[in-house]
């Protein structure tokens, strides 16, 4: 029976509940093995005059201190522009930045000598608030614009109604369980290999190899599996991977790099938060006409991701909508923290929540119910149906997923219900959101949207897949493993994916963009026919050497229950493993490398024009809120989610994946603040002071389905990606307090920034109380006259 479609469990799920899965810090230390930390700078912004180390220099145990001037070639790194030191050169960015390095024998001596150097510097007034970096015009790289229809403030003029307002998006710490680690081996001739908890081994590969001055085929970069990514180890892994490289290399003895939960949090980048300024126009019936945005993104000290990332927000304004007229721009702003980067969703999260929150203004400045304004807006079927960007929405089923959520969830039973309870209820405030969301599915650079996989078939019938994608409990090598299982017709048990490795996988993309299922599954599919085209000869010989007449035909060889076999003649059989040592024998091929490049897409940035996305994976939530009048306290009542994610490789997984997505997202919007003070210092860089969400936020009344569909033809047996979008869904949650606010007060709603946290609900709320107008939104007439 095919193992694609079926629950099977994740290949390390036993592993991870026993504790018996390798993570990097399990491995077991060799003889000689240093630990390697960082000395972070104090300040934000300054000027680095000296470093003294003698003092941890003569510490027992303490092996070596390195700063900038022991970088052997490139100090300076990043993966879109080399403006990112590894170690700081004179200038100070940020407050945890790597100043210099400490190797010792133990971590009792590392932290004693970490805390031995001392740095000598000049500090100056850090820049931190979006609104200054605006003001002082200090932005990393060039706007970014998409826009289509007439010039968008003359067709804001013709709208019977406009909406403005300035809306604030908080960013978001990965916390992944596993911090930041790497341990680096030195070999031979000056080769390094480095174990690093990457979703990105090429990078690593490339980083580390510029910055000893060696070449790319001088390091290997290995990955068995994170302790979770969600973005942050697409590049954040560089600086402790070329630390563990550094010792390596100076000292000739491995060296290991782990990052402590407060270091972690301290000195890496998290999601970008947003400062959004808007202003849409639209019809008396909510239909947008006209929708501008200026979107201003927190960089931090560096570029990272930042432009891609951008690109993303820029190509995900519309969401699940059509929008006639759009003039969507983007700049990055530099501030002096941690330079910020990739986060499930890539920027995509910060606009959806954008134009989630226009159409709840838009339905509470017309008095009536926010899901006719979606529905008034969702892209349609076979017209409204072209992006803002040019890309036809193919297939699309966002209408039917709307109709069949909005059925299921009883909402409009629903909605009347909460209206009835919010006038009677004096301590607990409701409210319900449905929203929508069409995440588009490839990497918006074109080059990165390839995958390799080798595949090598054993004498015994069993099967080693290498791929380039990398395992952070996604479930990603369960999926391949299935397909792989599939090909050959074989036991998923006799399938063994092996660890990531760039000497075994060169030049991969890092697993990101939700597309690593698509390039590496179809990739290691591929791997698989070409050994299956010579074992389909070779088998086709052996049969017809035991059935008389039998003309040896390829195209009747069927691989199937671990055996082969030919379709006219089922009753001769031959065991998949047998076959495979007498191909050996007779000198049949059994491995395999395959490729695959994502087809049709492409996209100009120039122009702002293109088919950037393979695909679409959509949905929509339904969730609905209580509110404590008093306090704030938010509880998320229910949730009711509708996904189509074509025909599931691994419904188990998948189900995981969506469950886990929309709770992350339902965290950022209503409960993860990053918190920093004027000195540039985070103060919410642990469990206790940053808040993710628990099993005690996970809604009491939960409910998910999936879209029966079939029509998704052009991906790996007809599934769709699951990595990211569901993140999105949690959106809802945040709509939902939106809507319950309304129920106070129009100033309470529009003054309502993300994420919705007990202290940002009770502000809206006590604004309310006091009469005061928000900077959230205003309204304006169609004669330009400003109205309430």
């Amino acid at each position: 029976m095919p193992s694609v479609g079926q629950t099977i469990p994740h290949d390390s799920a036993v592993g991870h509940v026993t504790g018996q899965a390798y993570y990097l810090d399990d491995m077991p230390s060799m003889a000689g093995e240093l630990h390697v930390g960082f000395v972070p700078s104090p300040i934000a912004c300054g000027q680095l005059t000296s470093i003294e180390a003698t003092a941890a220099r003569a510490i027992p145990g303490v092996a070596a201190v390195y700063t900038v001037a022991d970088v052997p070639a490139h100090n300076m790194f990043g993966p879109l522009a080399a403006d990112e030191p590894f170690l700081a050169d004179r200038e100070l960015l940020y407050v945890g930045q790597p100043v210099a390095i400490v190797a010792a024998e133990s971590r009792a001596a590392l932290h004693h000598g970490i805390a031995a150097v001392e740095l000598k510097y000049s500090e100056q007034p850090p820049l931190l608030a979006l609104e200054e970096s605006i003001a002082q015009q200090r932005f990393l790289g060039v706007e970014r614009r998409i826009a289509r229809g007439g010039e968008i403030d003359a067709e804001l003029r013709k709208s019977p109604h406009r909406l403005s307002g300035t809306f604030h998006i908080g960013g978001q710490e990965q916390f992944y369980l596993e911090s930041q680690a790497a341990i680096a081996y030195p070999g031979e001739d000056g080769q390094m290999v480095v174990h690093s908890s990457t979703q990105n081994p090429t990078e690593i590969q490339t980083v580390v190899a510029e910055m000893l001055g060696v070449g790319f085929h001088e390091v290997v970069c290995v990955t068995k599996r994170m302790g979770g990514g969600f973005g942050g180890k697409e590049t954040q892994a560089a600086i402790p991977a070329m630390m563990a490289a550094l010792v390596a290399r100076k000292t000739g003895r491995a060296a290991r790099v782990i990052f402590d939960k407060d270091t972690d949090m301290c000195s890496t980048g998290k999601r970008h938060p947003y400062l959004v300024r808007w202003e849409v126009g639209f019809e008396r019936d909510g239909r947008i006409h006209a929708l501008k945005y200026d979107y201003y993104s927190n960089g931090g000290c560096s570029l990272d991701l930042s432009p891609s990332i951008m690109e993303r927000t820029l190509l995900h304004s519309d969401n699940a909508y059509y929008i006639p007229h759009a003039d969507f721009r983007g700049r990055i702003c530099f501030t002096n923290l941690p330079s910020n980067t990739a986060f499930r969703g890539f920027g995509g999260p910060q606009a959806m929540a954008a134009t989630e929150n226009i159409l709840e203004s838009i339905a509470q400045h017309l008095a009536i119910d926010a899901y006719e304004v979606r529905c008034a807006n969702v892209y349609g079927v076979t017209e409204r149906n072209v992006t803002p960007y040019g890309q036809i929405v193919e297939k699309n089923h966002l209408p039917e997923i709307f109709d069949a959520l909005a059925a299921s969830s009883q909402y409009h039973a629903r909605r009347a219900e909460i209206a009835r309870r919010n006038a009677n209820d004096p301590l607990t405030l409701r409210g319900l959101a449905l929203t929508g969301m069409k995440f588009g599915i490839s990497f918006t650079s074109k080059f990165l949207n390839q995958g390799n996989a080798l595949v090598n078939l054993y004498t015994d019938g069993t099967v080693q897949v290498s791929t380039g994608g990398t395992e952070m409990g996604q479930g990603l090598n369960t999926k391949i493993r299935q397909l792989v299982a599939d090909e050959f017709g074989l036991d998923p048990a006799r399938v063994r994916l092996m660890a990531t490795s760039t000497e075994k996988n060169n030049n991969a993309s890092p697993t990101a963009a939700s597309a690593s299922t698509d390039l590496n599954g179809a990739a290691a599919v591929r791997a698989c026919q070409q050994i299956k085209r010579r074992l389909k000869k070779f088998a086709a010989d052996r049969l017809s050497d035991k059935a008389e007449g039998l003309t040896p035909s390829p195209r009747h060889i069927v691989f199937a229950d671990n055996v082969v076999y030919d379709t006219r003649r089922p009753e001769l059989r031959i065991a998949f493993g047998p076959l495979c040592d007498e191909a050996r024998r007779e000198r049949v091929d059994l491995g395999a490398r395959g490729f695959f490049a994502t087809p049709g897409i492409d996209f100009n940035r120039e122009t702002g024009r293109g088919t950037p996305f393979f695909y679409y994976t959509q949905g929509a939530a339904a969730v609905e809120v209580a509110i404590d009048r008093f306090t704030g306290e938010l509880t998320v009542a229910r949730a009711d989610l509708l996904i189509d994610i074509g025909r599931s490789i691994n419904p188990g997984v998948d189900r995981g994946q969506i469950i886990g997505g929309f709770i992350q997202g339902m965290g950022w919007v209503t409960a993860e603040a990053l918190t920093y003070n004027d000195k540039g210092v985070l103060l919410s860089h642990s469990p206790t002071t940053y808040k993710i969400p628990a099993i005690t936020d996970v809604p009491i009344d939960f409910r998910l389905a999936l879209l029966d569909n079939n029509d998704n033809v052009q991906n790996i047996r007809r599934s769709k990606a699951v990595g990211e979008p569901p993140l999105m869904l949690g959106i809802a949650a945040w709509a939902a307090v939106k809507n319950a606010l309304s129920y106070v007060s129009a100033e309470a709603a529009a003054s309502l920034n993300l994420p919705a946290t007990g202290e940002e609900i009770l502000r809206c709320l006590t604004l309310a109380t006091a009469g005061q107008r928000p900077a959230g939104a205003t309204s304006v007439g169609r004669s330009g006259a400003r109205s309430n």
